[in-house]
Order: structure tokens, then C-alpha cells, then sequence
């Protein structure tokens, strides 16, 4: 059975799911999106993810044409049409077609378009054993050109990183921001631990807010874990005793090797098992 794709409310076969080719989000990268989980048929943090999703219109100067409710029942939709209990929901929400220019007054009718599928994004050994990752020479967009909290369909800064880490081997990478400390990875932000205590750069270090991430900086409190969020440099990295990543699509996942540097003991930490147990049965609730 062909999965189905909303666009504006409406079902079409995937093969059939169609935009003009003058739509500013293909001509330009100019619209917004939101990767989100399912688990058992429910989408994870959804009113977070739509949320996030109407801030970065919002940011942009995009008027989604449909309300959080009627997007909120699209995706479920979506979900239970294609019978996708655990799976992954690509929101994307494009500027609409237009002309040749960048203009966005002279574009209309921007698109609501939600895809699902089943997802594997990493293999199981990975989140047994850990990631090795490099740091990347393409620097996070700055703040105050692209700010990353915006998460917009122009991903070319992330997917020049993402390239160096796969020719380095590694299937993620880190990228630095502008003043050389640590932001976040290609698509996942990073957390250290460190005598303790839970650390992740702040979002000031031009990072996205991440929804997982929020998630686990909670998870962590509950569990009397110190959370900082603050500068951190490499170095900081190399000397931690444990380091995990988050993501919607990546859930919590170890690493234990950054650029050539072995973290801790080499292995996927106690307090990172820890979380990556309690995200789990968060997403069960």
C-alpha cells in the first residue's frame, strides 16, 4: 500500500503528492518545518512541536494557513491513514508559489505538508556501544544572520557539516559556533557529564531549542541530576565522563569517542543509560 502525504488537509498517494516547482520553499529554502515521533499511534510532545513550528513562521513573517488544531488533526490523520504506530512525522510548512525573486509578497497559498514513515535512524548498536563523532570545520550559522532557533527548510549549513562527519566516517558531526564554543551537532544537540552534573550548551551559543532536549533536562531534575546550561568548549568535551546526544529522530544516544578523543571510559555512561531508560518510558506514557 502506497503511503498517503497531507498537503493542506488533504490525502494524496506519495507518488501523487505534489508542489509547483515555484514554490519558494524548493526555489529558496524559504519555510519551516518540525520532525516529530510517534509512539503507540501518539504523537510525542505534539502541542510543543506545533508550537515551535508557529514561532518559527511567526519569525519569518509566514502565515500558516490552517489553525494548530486543524495541523494537530492533519497529523494524526496522516498517522493513522498510512497505520504508523511508531513512526517519524516530517511537518513542513513552505512560503507557497510564486515568482522568480525573492520577494515573499509576490508568493500565495503556502503549503502544509505532513509526511510519515517508519523510521530507524540509527542502528541498535549504536545506542549499546555509542557514536564516535568529529568536529566539523563549517561553523553554525550565526545568530544574527540565521538564527538556529528558527528551524528552517534551508539546512545547508547543516548538511555541509553532516558531510564532513561521513567522509570522516562518523554518521554525525559537531559544529562550533562563531566564537569557537561547542553548539550542537548536525541534528542533535549534545550534553556532558561532568562530576555529576548534566551540562548543554546554553541557547545563547546559537543552538535550537530542542523539544528531546528540554525533555531530558527535566527527566534529569526529576531524577536530583544537577542541569547546567552554559559555555562549553572542546575541551570540555575531551575531559567529560560521559556525553549523549538528543533529538526527535535520535531519542537519546551515547557518544564515546570525539575526534579521536576517547570520553570517559570509552562506554556508554551510567547517567546516560539512566536517561536514555527514563526518555524511553516518558515516550510510553
Amino acid at each position: 500500500m502506497s503511503l498517503k502525504v497531507n498537503i493542506n488537509g488533504q490525502l494524496f498517494d506519495k507518488e501523487d503528492a505534489k508542489i509547483s516547482v515555484y514554490d519558494h520553499g524548493l526555489l529558496y529554502g524559504d519555510g519551516v518545518f518540525e520532525g516529530m515521533r510517534s509512539y503507540g499511534g501518539k504523537v510525542f510532545r505534539l502541542q510543543t512541536h506545533l508550537d515551535r513550528l508557529w514561532e518559527s513562521a511567526q519569525a519569518i513573517g509566514l502565515q500558516i494557513p490552517m489553525t494548530t488544531e486543524e495541523v494537530g488533526n492533519a497529523v494524526q490523520e496522516t498517522l493513522e491513514t498510512n497505520s504508523i504506530s511508531d513512526g517519524y512525522i516530517r511537518l513542513v510548512v513552505t512560503r507557497g508559489s510564486g515568482t522568480l525573486g525573492l520577494d515573499p509578497n509576490r508568493t500565495s497559498h503556502p503549503q502544509v505538508i505532513t509526511i510519515t514513515d517508519h523510521i530507524s535512524l540509527y542502528p541498535d548498536e549504536f545506542y549499546e556501544n555509542g557514536l564516535e563523532i568529529v568536529t566539523a570545520s563549517t561553523v553554525r550559522n550565526h545568530p544574527s544572520a540565521v538564527n538556529p532557533r528558527i528551524k528552517s527548510l534551508n539546512y545547508l549549513n547543516n548538511v555541509l557539516a553532516k558531510m564532513e562527519g561521513l567522509r570522516a566516517g562518523c554518521v554525525e558531526a559537531l559544529m562550533l559556533n562563531s566564537q569557537g564554543h561547542v553548539a550542537e551537532c548536525t541534528g542533535d544537540n549534545i550534553f556532558i557529564v561532568k562530576a555529576g552534573r548534566l551540562l548543554t550548551p546554553s541557547i545563547d551559543s546559537g543552538i535550537l531549542a530542542g523539544i528531546t532536549r528540554q525533555v531530558v533536562m527535566d527527566l534529569a531534575t526529576e531524577d536530583g541530576i544537577p542541569v547546567e546550561e552554559l559555555t562549553l568548549t572542546r575541551h570540555d568535551l575531551y575531559v567529560a565522563d560521559e556525553c549523549f546526544l538528543t533529538g526527535s529522530a535520535a531519542e537519546v544516544i551515547p557518544v564515546v569517542k570525539i575526534d579521536d578523543r576517547t570520553i570517559g571510559v570509552g562506554t556508554p555512561g551510567p547517567v546516560t543509560r539512566t536517561l536514555i531508560e527514563k526518555f524511553r518510558e516518558e515516550t510510553r506514557k
